[in-house]
């Protein structure tokens, strides 16, 4: 939980839970027979209200009287059940707007929904009393759309690594970030003071047999996951083979009996994404798919043969295709942080990873240093040599400064003929050294151009963290380095100043 902690601090602004979702959640903690506050609460939001009345007059409760008002609605369905659903159209109100290029947001809910529809029917059909159940599926990948706001591009990486390796999603999130979205979710709501009966299930939600308190929710869960995505994703034959196995198990219903709890789910999945304004997109009855996908083999007439080799054939140009994107994935998240002359880091790199440091050394109390660099009289390179020239010995000495510094240090082109490095874990003392051997780099280098050798020098800037008792945030640090540049230049050049 402490790397958690710690992402959550580094990499991302911890969202803030709904301020109406705190007034329901202190009104049910605080009592338990709060039907008027609970009410008060929800109709001051006349949106709320409209939205809570027609989900209780939905199939999915079955009610067998038209509910018209928030009290009514409390009568017939219980306090808790109307806590949850008015949790649930607030929290995805606040996630359903955000602004997330390169995430399909619509899925996300498509798959959140029929989720926690299938955990309610499922735990309706096998006697589990969890009146949590509908929020913990609905807000179980939360996780998932926080790694992403966090980290686009190694997400990206994430769901290109998962299609390529047949690895689980949960796998590969550890294997680059460290930890699983089941993870992140679960610490999310617990840091909101929600029920530990909601975040608790989503914790074990992918694991089938957990050995853990919840153990039964997070089951119902998993496999509500499962029959989400049997309408939502890929692999559907497998999970619904998985699916049928555990109800006719472990809970001794027949195929035909969950072909119908299955089809029913799909139904009832596509009313209350209506009721939450999310389009079901093509959403069929898992019948119909299982059918048509029937028909259209019966309609190509292929053999047994003929059919292992068409798989065979797509499995090998579906893995082909995926490397290429994850390769493409790559080149563009390249492109997006190297400069395009030196290839260097670029500017909005730099940025970034300094702010990134600045954060890990007010943490842990460890220095760090910056170099600001400027090539001496680049001007003249041009107006002598011409730009060409000029472009060549940037390139050169980009090269130069990442042969001079260390493997975690971080060179980046600042700007024209300016250059940064940042220096992790590195004192004053440090940087000097440090500094002194790039300016001295630079000097000796043997840069030619069209038979002409190009003599060029660097005057550096250096600033640290240590140079102050409170120490420097990002923005102080660039300017004490810019500073200390200037009376580098004005000194004579060819120099380290500080």
């Amino acid at each position: 939980m402490e790397a958690i902690q710690d992402f959550f601090e580094e990499k991302v602004k911890l969202p803030s839970p709904p301020a109406v979702a705190l007034k329901i959640l202190n009104a049910v903690q605080n009592d338990d027979n709060c039907f008027d506050e609970l009410a008060d609460i929800i109709v001051a939001d006349p949106a709320l209200t409209a939205r809570i009345l027609k989900i209780a007059n939905s199939s999915l409760y079955g009610l067998s009287k038209q509910v018209e008002s928030i009290s009514q609605a409390t009568a017939l369905i219980g306090t808790q059940t109307l806590k949850n659903i008015a949790l649930s159209f607030v929290f995805v109100t606040k996630f359903q707007k955000i602004d997330i290029t390169g995430f399909d947001l619509d899925l996300f809910w498509r798959r959140s929904i029929s989720a926690a529809v299938a955990a309610e029917i499922i735990a309706a059909r096998i006697g589990c009393r969890d009146t949590d159940i509908f929020v913990s599926a609905l807000l179980k990948d939360l996780g998932v759309l926080i790694l992403f706001l966090s980290d686009p591009a190694s997400y990206t990486n994430v769901i290109d690594s998962k299609r390529i390796s047949g690895k689980t999603t949960c796998h590969v999130e550890k294997e680059i970030f460290g930890f699983s979205h089941p993870e992140v979710g679960s610490h999310l709501l617990q840091s909101w003071n929600l029920s530990e009966a909601i975040y608790g299930p989503i914790f074990w939600h992918h694991t089938k047999k957990p050995d853990a308190p919840h153990r039964t929710s997070a089951q119902v869960l998993f496999f509500a996951d499962k029959i989400s995505a049997m309408y939502h994703g890929t692999k559907s034959n497998k999970k619904s083979k998985e699916v049928h196995e555990w109800f006719m198990e472990e809970h001794g219903l027949s195929t035909d009996e969950v072909d119908e709890l299955i089809d029913t789910i799909g139904e009832k999945a596509c009313e209350v994404m209506d009721l939450f304004s999310i389009d079901p997109g093509n959403m069929k009855p898992f019948s119909l798919i299982i059918q048509e996908a029937n028909e259209e083999l019966q309609r190509l007439n292929l053999s047994y043969e003929q059919v292992v080799l068409e798989l065979k054939q797509a499995k090998q140009n579906a893995e082909a295709l995926a490397i290429g994107l994850k390769e493409a994935n790559n080149k563009l998240r390249e492109l997006a942080i190297r400069d395009e002359l030196t290839g260097l880091h670029n500017h909005r790199y730099f940025q970034e990873q300094l702010e990134l440091e600045i954060t890990r050394c007010g943490r842990y109390k460890h220095p760090l240093s910056l170099l600001l660099l400027d090539l001496d009289f680049f001007k003249k390179v041009n107006d002598t040599y011409g730009h060409p020239a000029g472009d060549h010995v940037l390139r050169e000495v980009g090269k130069a400064l990442s042969s001079l510094v260390r493997v975690n240090d971080t060179v980046a082109r600042y700007g024209g003929e300016e250059f940064a490095i940042i220096l992790p874990e590195t004192a004053t003392s440090g940087g000097k050294v440090l500094a002194q051997r790039v300016r001295r780099g630079v000097e000796q280098l043997q840069i030619s151009f069209a038979k002409q050798s190009i003599p060029i020098t660097v005057s550096i800037g250096l600033a640290c963290t240590d140079m102050t008792a409170e120490g420097m945030g990002r923005t102080e640090l660039i300017s004490k380095s810019d500073q200390a540049l200037y009376k580098a230049k004005h000194e004579g050049r060819n120099r380290v100043a500080f």
